[in-house]
This record gives structure tokens, sequence and C-alpha cells, in this order.
């Protein structure tokens, strides 16, 4: 059986916290106690139904510790953009020859226990990021090559959660990032119509993703025109280059200056802050801590950070025909009016989204019938969208695809 030399790691040493390892440390150190062996399998085996591991289990969990937990080296490259110093990349060398017999022999060497060899979870999952490293990894041979193909996945992914997913909540009990692991977003391609709006919202994303000057972004218009369904397609598009979606909530606005240290952090990630459907009352206040973090707080934005926000008002703030009216009670009321649009104009791109054409509607209903293999004659197609937008919402994205969903569930 072989021993692993833990202990003795130097860059890597954080993964030691981790219970598995202790208890992977006691049974490997003692291999004639199967009491040891048998509790260490029945964690790891517990740990690879909850996260989809499959194959070797404890190659799986290595790879899982030095990605999502990281270690001192992952934290240098997210900090300095990808890059090492020499004497960083030798103490990693040192630790991956530590951690190659972990990674790449069977794991029954280590834990004589065979289901740990080739195991098969009850619902495989592998994420992206994961099947790049095993992908860079697959024909390692020195411990120096393992070490260049774990930096190229922290140059291109980061570690932890960053590296995992491509949109993010943020905790506010915990005051940190929280992936989102079931992340619903359409393709571009699935968006129907409004050809202007995406390209102007695809390229000032591309502009910010290659460190070029961009605006943050108000997407405005009628209501299920698929302005949310436009930013979220940003982050499942451009995930691989370094781009995530943090979606925040209004309430949480008080909590931006906070967020963007957090952000701020990961210099080699792109973040769009995300608020969807965006608006405020006269008596709400919160507007003014965004109005801060766009343009104007003594703390500038991180430049890796843009604001995106969707919503049906123009303005975003409520205004009221009292507002304009002579007789109001406010002494200055072109002071009133300029606050009230000031924070929409501290948005450098605003992209109008108007209700569908009648033809654009049938259009977008044809295009998610044809991708469940059904076809309507034109004139049909004409008949039963016109009598659904005239019982429901009227002509939108959203309600092409409620139509079509009645449509799947009704049919024979």
């Amino acid at each position: 059986m072989i021993s692993l030399d833990l202990e003795n790691m130097l860059v890597c040493r954080s993964i030691l916290k981790d219970k598995l390892i202790q208890e992977l440390i006691a049974a490997s150190s003692d291999p004639k106690n199967l009491a040891l062996s048998h509790a260490f399998a029945g964690h790891l085996i517990e740990k690879a139904e909850t996260e989809g591991w499959s194959g070797n289990l404890i190659r799986a969990l290595f790879l899982h510790l030095l990605s999502q937990e990281g270690c001192l080296a992952a934290k240098m490259a997210e900090c300095s953009k990808g890059a090492v110093g020499e004497s960083l990349k030798k103490a990693f060398i040192h630790d991956i020859k530590k951690l190659m017999p972990a990674l790449f022999q069977p794991a029954t060497s280590i834990i004589n226990i065979s289901i740990l060899d080739n195991y098969i979870p009850s619902i495989p999952y592998t994420l992206e990021a994961t099947h790049f490293l095993n992908q860079r990894l697959k024909d390692c041979t020195s411990p120096e090559a393992v070490t260049d193909a774990f930096l190229a996945f922290y140059h291109k992914y980061g570690y932890g959660e960053i590296a995992s997913y491509e949109a993010f909540a943020w905790n506010s009990k915990k005051q940190k990032l929280q992936g989102i692991r079931h992340f619903e977003a359409m393709d571009f391609e699935d968006i129907i119509g409004y050809k202007r709006q995406k390209e102007q919202l695809i390229n000032n994303t591309l502009a910010f993703i290659n460190k070029k000057p961009a605006n943050n972004v108000l997407l405005v218009g009628a209501r299920g025109t698929g302005k949310s369904s436009g930013v979220k397609a940003l982050a499942r598009a451009y995930y691989t280059q370094g781009l995530r979606l943090l979606q925040m909530q209004k309430s949480q606005l008080n909590e931006l200056p906070k967020i963007m240290a957090t952000l701020r952090q990961y210099a080699s990630k792109r973040f769009i802050i995300f608020f969807d459907d965006l608006s405020f009352e006269e008596s709400d206040s919160d507007y003014k801590y965004l109005k801060s973090a766009i343009e104007g707080g003594v703390e500038s934005c991180p430049e890796n950070v843009l604001i995106y926000a969707t919503s049906n008002r123009r303005h975003l703030i409520r205004e009221t025909w009292r507002d304009r009216a002579d007789g109001q009670d406010e002494l200055f009321k072109n002071d009133s009016i300029n606050e009230t649009i000031s924070l929409s104009d501290r948005f450098g791109l605003i992209i109008t989204y108007l209700e569908p054409t009648q033809d654009e509607y049938l259009d977008i209903i044809d295009h998610f019938l044809r991708q469940e293999g059904i076809t309507l004659e034109r004139e049909e197609l004409r008949i039963l969208g016109h009598r659904w937008n005239l019982e429901h919402s009227g002509r939108s994205g959203r309600s092409a695809r409620q139509f079509v969903i009645h449509y799947l569930g009704q049919m024979k």
C-alpha cells in the first residue's frame, strides 16, 4: 500500500483541515485497522453522491480540494491575474510530488476498498471547470507538468466557487458570494428578434471582457421582452472568458461597498452585478447607494465590475405629474426633477426593448415549437397565437413561451 506524505507539504497545507483528508491520513497510516478505512470510505461515498463524483474517488477528492478550497498558489494566481513567482512555483511542485500518488494511482493502492476505484454516482455531475482540469492532467507524467496544468486552471477559472459557477448570489448573512448551481439561462439563439439590442449588449460586454472601455447598462422597455434573459445569456456565453454574473436584490443595495471590495480581490475575473426589474418609489433612499457605486463615490468602482439593470421604467424612480406641477410644495422644482432622473443618467448605455410586432411574436412561438419537433402552418399559428395574446398579457417573449408550454401540455 502507498503511504501519503501530506503533513510535509508547503503551500497546500490548507487541505489538511478537511475532515476527509484527516480520515484518509489516519486510515492510510494504519492499513490493518479496517474500521478506519471503512469510516473514511463511507464518508467519501457520501460526499461523492452529494457532488456527483465519478471514477477514482480519492483523485476526485483531491481535485475538488485543490480547485475549490485552493491553496496559496491558487490565491496568488487569482490576485496576480494568473502569474506566480518562481519560488512559489517551486514550492507548489514540491507539494505536487507528494500528491502524485493520490492523483494518478488507483484508490485501492492507498485504501484497499475496491468500490473507490471506479465509483458510479446516482446522479453524475461534472463542472465544466473540472472537465477542463481533467483534460489538462490526462497526459501529465511529471510533477512539473501537473503543476503547469493546475496553474493553467487557476489562470482560466480561478479557484473555489468562482471557478465552478457562472452566476452568484450575495449571501448577506455570511457576507460572501454563493454560487448558483442550477443557473437558468437561455442561449442567445433562443432570444428571437431584438438583433440591434443584442448586438449592443454583446459588444459592450466583449469590450469589458477584453479590458476596453465599457459602460454600465440599463435595459428598459416592455415586460417579457427578453431583457433579463439577455443579461443571463451573457454569463452562459462568456463564462470561459472569465465573465461572472452576480444577481443582487434591491434590499442589498446598502451592502454594495462590501460587495465591491470582495469582487476587487478576484482580479482575473470580470463581474456583472445584475439588478432585475429595478425601480424605486419616491420614499426609497437606497438608490443613492447605487448612484454612488456607479459614479461619484469616494472609492471608485473596481475596474473588473460593471452594473447592469433591467426595468420597465426609463427613469427608475417613480415620478408623478404632481412632481412637475407648478403648485407643488418643493421650492426648487427642477432640483427635484433632476434628482429623479439622475440615477438612470449614470448608466452610460441605455437599451430600449419595445413590444414585438405580430410577426415577431409568431416567430418566437414558431422557434420554440420547432425545438420540440412541431411545425404549424402560418395561418394556424397566427390564429392560435392571436387568441392567446388577447386572452393573456399581450405580445411578449414570455407570453409566447407560455403559449408553447400550454400547447405542449394539451397535446394528446
